[in-house]
């Protein structure tokens, strides 16, 4: 018999769209399965603070759609201290919370990590990050809407470079990960694509563009925020020296990449991931990520899952598509 009786849920670390679609399932699912629910505000900040709201069925209503968090989220630099760990685990048994779900990214489970392996105590992971740079799930909830979000504005930044003949420098989200710019950079026909993992550099990019169609009307360069070249701004000074006949503008697209309203893709990943979460945690899983991998649920160790992807991770064929693509 499970000992699960009273389930906190948090949000930490940048918001990424679907966490409402998350939190939601997770109090669903442990309604569903009798238990209380407790919904703790700003993340880890909160939880060392005992900001808590006791949760129900209409506390989730109507929002699926929404994007960003109705927990809140924020960053603490006190729980990355011993005493800060300590008052958070206090908070949680005054409170009679014997269990923990996070949704978060890197940070999240870093945390969340230390919190489990110190006090023992049970905490299952919803990846959730614009970024899809966890191990151990295919997709992250938020990447899919974020990668639209860029395809969308990209579409309409192409629509002004057409009619002007210029070539436009797209800065994307992706501050250690380039998996933003390299699915989205595909989508709009991208010239080029720098992302971090890659390294293709500046002289690599004016090799690119050297080899190009000539006759183009228009041109789009995909940047992530991470790459060496140290972004489009950058980027945008050095071509403007070499290619002198270009018409060149930047544009960095910045956080509109976290808000808006969450694809189904990500409405549905987040749905599943938050009633397994709840399942996992009855079923005494603990210091995991529930991920999808091949269409199927797994449970991955934080330790594992906070192995950012690397270069070795982005397969060469997705390289070689981008090079083929763009001639």
């Amino acid at each position: 018999m499970s000992k699960i009786k009273n389930i906190g849920v948090l949000t930490s670390g940048g918001d990424a769209p679907g966490m409402n679609a998350a939190i939601r399932a997770v109090v669903r699912a442990a309604i569903y399965y009798d238990l209380q629910v407790t919904g703790i505000l700003r993340g880890y900040e909160g939880l060392i603070h005992a900001d808590f709201i006791s949760m129900e069925r209409k506390s989730v209503a109507n929002i699926i759609q929404r994007g960003g968090t109705i927990l809140k989220t924020a960053r603490s630099d006190y729980f990355r201290t011993t005493e800060g760990r300590a008052k958070a685990y206090d908070q949680l048994t005054q409170h009679g919370i014997d269990g923990l779900i996070v949704i978060g990214g890197d940070g999240t489970f870093t945390g969340a990590n230390l919190f489990s392996s110190e006090y023992n105590f049970p905490i299952v992971g919803l990846p959730g990050t614009i970024d899809n740079d966890l191990q151990g799930t295919d997709f992250t909830i938020g990447y899919d809407t974020a990668i639209n979000t860029v395809v969308n504005a990209v579409d309409k930044i192409r629509d002004t470079a057409e009619s002007h003949d210029r070539l436009f420098i797209v800065e994307v989200m992706g501050r250690d990960s380039g998996l933003i710019a390299l699915r989205s950079g595909i989508g709009v026909g991208a010239e080029a694509i720098l992302i971090p993992e890659a390294n293709m550099g500046v002289e690599g990019l004016v090799n690119r563009l050297e080899i190009g169609r000539k006759d183009k009307a228009s041109k789009i360069i995909i940047v992530a925020e991470g790459d060496e070249v140290g972004g489009a701004f950058n980027v945008g000074e050095v071509l403007k020296e070499r290619f002198p006949h270009y018409d060149i503008r930047v544009s960095v697209l910045g956080h509109i990449q976290r808000g808006g309203k969450p694809s189904c893709m990500d409405r549905v990943l987040a749905s599943r991931f938050g009633v397994a979460a709840v399942e996992g945690l009855i079923n005494g899983q603990s210091g995991v990520m529930v991920g999808q991998v091949n269409r199927e649920l797994v449970f991955t160790p934080f330790a594992q899952a906070i192995k950012h992807i690397d270069a070795q991770e982005v397969s060469p064929a997705w390289l070689r598509l981008v090079e083929i693509l763009s001639l």
